[in-house]
This record gives C-alpha cells, structure tokens and sequence, in this order.
C-alpha cells in the first residue's frame, strides 16, 4: 500500500490544488485516517490550499501540524548553507503526521527561492521535491500544467523521466489545465491523466475581485457574490456597441455616471440575453438614484460595486486576480471535484494506490462513497420542486459531479429565471412542465385506469397529473425517470401518497417503510422505521426489519438485525413485547440465514459489555447494525435523540419497499442533504 503520495507541480498555477482536493476526496472513501503536508508554507499569511484541505476534511493534524516550514525559515537556512538541516527538520514534522495516519497526500513546494543546482549544492526545485518524496517514502504523482499549449506531450514525458532520473517512483502523470481537444500522450509505462480547463475552477468569483479591488459592495448577496467572472467587458462606447461585446458570465466595467449602460447591461441580464456576473463601477461615482431604483426593479440579482481607481487601472488590476479554491466557494469545489473524477481513471489509480478500505466507516467514507457508486452507474431521476434555490444548487452539484441525470419539474421559463438569479449552471437538466407536457393525456389515462376502483374520473386524473409530485411518480412509473426525490417544500404525505397509489410495494412486501442512515464517529447504523408507520403490526414489523435488512446490505453495512423492545430476552412481558417476539419470529422463518435478536434492548443491541451480561450467546447482542424500532413514536425520538447528543449525521428518511425508489427530504434539507439523497435513491434504482 502506498501510505504516502507526493504531488510535484512542474510549474506554477498547474493547479495542484485541484488534484489534491480530488486525491484526498478519493483516499476518504477508502480510508479513515488521512493526513495532508506541505513541506513549505508561505512566511507570512496562510497556505491557501493547506488551509482549504483542513478546514473541509477532517484530516488527523490541523494546519499548524501539518507543513514543515515556512519559506522565510526555509531561506535563512538555505542563506547559511544549512541545507540538510532544513531537509532533515521538514522530514521530522512530516514523521509525526505520517505516524498517526494510514495515507498522507503531500503537496509540493512552490519555493522560488530554491535555485538551479549549482556550486552551492542547492537543488532546482524538482529536485527538492524529488528528494524530499524519496526521504517521505513517498510514490510522486507529477502536475503538468497545460495552459496555452497545443500539445503536452513534451511537458508529460519531460516531467516523468525527469523525476526518475532523480530516483523518484512515478505513480502517473497528470496533466491539468489543458486546453478541449488535446490528447493524453501514449508510450509511458504510468498512466498519464488530462484534465481540461474548467472555467468555473479557473475563474475568480464576484466575491474575490470585491476583495482584490478593494471595492465598496453596494447591492448583491452571497448569491451575488458567488458568481464566476468568467470575462471582464469594459462599458466606454454608446449603449448597442457595449451590448453586442457583452459576454456570459462578464464582469462589466464602467464609470459610475454611466447610468444608460448601467440600465441596458441589467436589462439584457434579466431578460435573458446574456447572463452577467456583475457590475464594476469606477472612479468612485455612483450612478443616478433613478437608475438605480430602475435597476433594483429589475431584480437582476446582480452585485454592483464601486471602486475608486479608473477603469484602465480596474482592468489591469482585475486582469490579475487569480482563483483560488476556498470552503467560502463550494461551487468551485464541486466543479474542480467533478473534472478531477471526470477525467482521472479513480478506479485505476485506486488499484495503483492498492488502498485496503478501512473496516471502520467515517461519515466522510459513506457519504463520498454514496456519490462515487451513484457515478458509477448513472441513472436518471426526476425532482419535482424545479424553482427551489436549494434543488437548483444541488442540481448544479450533481451534474458536475456525475452523480446521476435529473430532469426537473416546472415551467421552464420560471426555472431558467431562478438559475440565472442566483447563478446556477443547469447544465444538460431537462426542464419538464407538466401543465403543458405531451405526457400528461397519457399520464391522466394511466392514473386514471389504476384509480378507477376509487372512481377517479379521466377529468379528474387529469387535474391530478399536473401535481408535480404526481407528475413525477408517474414519470417513475412509465420509466421515463428510475427514481424521484422531493420534500424540500412538500410535505411527506404529499411527497409519498403517489408512490403509495401508483408505484406500490414489492409481491413480498406488505408494508413500504423507511430507514436514517445514522453516521456515527466511527461506524453507520440503519434506523427503522423512524418516518412512515405509526404503530406496525407484528407481520408489518417482520416486513419493516427485512426490507431493513436488505437496504443495509445494499450499502454496504454487513446486517445484523436487533428487534428492539422495553424487554431483552424473556426478562419483561405485555403485548408489545409479544408483537416483537412474533414480528422476530417471522424474520427468522422468511430469513434463516440472516442475524436477528429479539426482543432486545437499545442498550443490550448496542454495547459488548451490556450484550455480554443480558444475551452471551447472541451473534446480535452488542454488535447490530440493523435496529428496528416497535413504532413510530419510540424511533422517531430515538434518532432525533441520537442524532443531537451523539452529533451523528442523519442521511434520509430512505423509502424501501416499493417497486421503484421515491425518496423524501425534509422541508429544512440542506443542499448537502438533497446531493445525498439523490445518490442513494440513484443506488437504489439499480436493484
């Protein structure tokens, strides 16, 4: 197993960045100590990239314990000709991390002030990090930026024999950054990686030429600020030569009395002519009140922002800005992520990695996973709420990712006005109206045949049909999607009511019910049924506590089943404890082969020492990781309980038991929330 990967840039702005970011997202799914170093930080301020990697993963070290030195300390030694003294201090800080790790990524240095190998002795600066992978142990994984070159041919084999002829291992070559259309080059015996450029990776946001303008932020909100300023358009001509050099995603330039420019770049905006990143006004002016008041009334969503510097000197300064990734631009995360695992072979270079996955699953592990299995076999899920910011949002995310294929509900028009608003790319979405879609005739006819013993209408169905979540169940159902997720604003009832009448159960089902992921610390449990049935009978309890079961097996988790009751064993008595006596029963008969204990206390199904006072000899007791609930109300407060004192993450309510999966959110979900849910209902469509 390689416990240590060195990522060498041969170049600056080549993007390590982004390759590290996807590495350690790729170890997180294998592994659950992870560490990351860097062998030089700057002398002043924080490493970017350092701080971004700790502060989005829950590595071992933090960011102090987890680089060597700084680049002043660096060069006041390297200025006292003490150059094994700082290799050997930058090998001892990297020791205490890697000792507490089972893979470590390390990020090469950008130290400009290591020279060309000379008299001195001091090496260039692939040769310091050749050296220093070589001391780490360490297998190079070599960055070859490929802005403004037509072929990188060159560049990748310079950089792979390069680094052999200094002893290093090279585990493959990646080259970033490489303009659509030039091939990886063949012939080496490492893999070599081309990852295009990514305008949202690249671009600054709204946000950072704020920062680095010293700008005044007159309108916008975070939405505002987040946009990607994929190009810089300087307002100085009359209002229709300014309009025509308008390009997406441009940051406009112009002087603050400017007030007709101002006013038809906004009004292009809105009505959707071109889709601006934001507005730029110069020398300090502000534009009339009146055409602000017009602006604002055009609900752009744009920010606007005042400098004092001329709009030459803003162009120029603006033109410097680099990007940079950051956990305040999650956007810019998830597409550096999403080209990363586009474009790099995960499976091959986990095989070169050859990680042994950790019996222990971090939260991080589960949730990583649940988006790389969705990814591996893609399907397409319909969600109803099209107009909602938080499904916009983790749409974007989801397609960037590859997670699945969406089609979103609602008017097409509204929908695109949302995106705009706030800045979100749909990508390849498809936008479905069900009021005007040439499915609904059929959609009314099909419901209105399965309702027919309800005396629902064709009129009445049709009606019906335009629900979106209706509209969407019926798109599950005809298999124009493999799955549906909604309830970030509707209710469970109204999110479930349709699968339940149109969907229904698996033949051996006679109960759908749902399951929470709980993920805790160190391991993942299934909750069940803690969403849907108040109070199941004991056939209803045996068909909840298998379809458990086969939801856990189908994650991953090994299942072992706790029927849980007030009562272990014989040691109480009373009705309910009786329903779960007979509910274990049944899932002993249906089931032989599968581990189940009951009735058996929370405390007893959970806890060694506990199981080996109460119930020695169960293979249950002490270890379940299926724990199904007698009711509604016991599961229900349990997992909420669980989830506040124990700090567990708690991914669903997951639906199990219908013919095709449809999944609910809760009305507070987040977009995180919304991305995991799509996952798992996208796993689900492939059983």
């Amino acid at each position: 197993m390689a416990s240590s990967v060195y990522i060498a840039g041969l170049g600056p702005g080549v993007g390590k960045g982004t390759v590290a970011l996807g590495l350690i997202e790729l170890l997180s799914r294998q592994v659950a100590r992870i560490g990351v170093f860097r062998p030089l930080v700057p002398g002043s301020g924080a490493d970017p990239v350092l701080t971004l990697l700790t502060e989005r993963y829950p590595l071992v070290a933090g960011y102090e314990e987890s680089y060597g030195v700084t680049t002043t300390e660096a060069a006041a030694l390297i200025a006292d000709g003490k150059w094994e003294e700082l290799i050997s201090r930058i090998v001892e800080r990297y020791r205490d991390v890697e000792h507490r790790c089972s893979s470590v990524v390390v990020i090469g240095s950008d130290f400009a002030g290591a020279q060309p190998s000379g008299e001195d002795g001091i090496p260039r600066e692939l040769g310091f990090n050749a050296r220093l992978a070589t001391e780490f142990g360490s297998v190079v994984l070599p960055v070859v930026g490929g802005q403004g070159r037509g072929d990188i041919s060159g560049a990748v084999r310079s950089a792979y024999h390069s680094l052999v002829d200094l002893n290093a291992t090279v585990l493959a070559v990646i080259a970033n950054r490489v303009p659509g259309g030039v091939a990886a080059p063949e012939g080496l015996p490492v893999p070599v990686w081309v990852i295009p450029e990514v305008p949202a990776v690249a671009a600054p946001t709204v946000a950072e030429v704020a920062a680095a303008l010293d700008a005044n932020v007159i309108t916008g909100g975070d939405a505002a600020l987040d946009r990607d300023v994929l190009d810089y358009v300087v307002g100085a001509g009359h209002v229709p030569a300014v309009l025509e050099h308008l390009k997406e995603g441009a940051l406009l330039i112009t002087p603050g009395d400017r007030a007709d420019l101002l006013v038809a770049a906004s009004a292009a905006h809105t009505a959707g002519n071109v889709t601006l990143a934001g507005l730029v006004l110069t020398i300090g002016e502000f534009p009339d009140p009146r055409a602000v008041q017009v602006i604002e009334r055009l609900n752009t969503g744009l920010a606007m922002l005042v400098v004092q510097t001329d709009s030459f000197d803003t162009i120029n300064a603006a033109g410097r800005i680099q990007a940079r990734l950051s956990t305040r631009t999650p956007r810019k995360i998830e597409a550096a992520l999403g080209a990363f695992e586009q474009h790099v072979d995960t499976a091959e270079l986990t095989r070169l990695l050859d990680v042994t996955r950790s019996a222990r699953v971090t939260p991080l592990m589960f949730e990583n996973d649940l988006v790389d299995r969705a990814r591996a076999d893609r399907r397409h899920l319909v969600l109803p709420e099209g107009t909602e910011e938080r499904i916009l949002r983790a749409t974007e995310t989801l397609l960037r990712r590859g997670v699945a294929e969406l089609t979103l509900l609602g008017n097409p028009e509204e929908i695109t006005r949302r995106a705009r608003e706030l800045g979100v790319d749909l990508g390849d979405a498809r936008l479905v109206d069900p009021a005007t879609s040439s499915w609904r005739d059929d959609f009314a006819e099909q419901y209105a045949t399965l309702r027919k013993h309800k005396a629902v209408t064709l009129d009445l169905a049709y009606d019906v049909v335009r629900d979106v979540n209706y509209f969407g169940t019926m798109m599950v159902a005809a298999g124009l999607a493999d799955g549906m997720v909604s309830g970030a604003t509707h209710t469970t009832a109204a999110t479930i009511r349709p699968a339940f009448e149109i969907i229904k159960t698996v033949p051996d089902v006679s109960v759908a019910s749902s399951v929470f992921f709980m993920l805790l610390a160190d391991r993942v449990l299934v909750y069940g049924d803690c969403a849907v049935n108040p109070d199941p009978n004991a056939e209803q309890l045996a068909d909840i506590a298998l379809s458990s079961a086969r939801t856990a097996a189908a994650f991953g988790i090994e299942p072992r089943v706790a029927m849980l009751s007030y009562s272990t064993g014989s040691s109480g008595a009373g009705a309910d404890v009786e329903k779960v006596a007979a509910a274990t029963a049944l899932v002993r008969e249906r089931r032989p082969d599968l581990p189940v204990e009951g009735p058996i206390q929370y405390d007893a199904a959970i806890d060694p020492a506990v199981a080996a006072t109460k119930l020695p000899d169960s293979d249950v007791a002490g270890k379940a990781t299926v724990f199904v609930f007698p009711d509604l109300n016991t599961g229900n407060n349990t997992y909420k309980a669980v989830q506040r004192s124990a700090n567990a993450v708690a991914v669903g309510p997951v639906m199990q038991g219908l013919r095709r999966p449809v999944n609910d959110l809760s009305r507070g979900a987040t977009v995180k929330d919304i991305v995991n849910t799509v996952a798992i209902t996208a796993i689900q469509a492939r059983s």
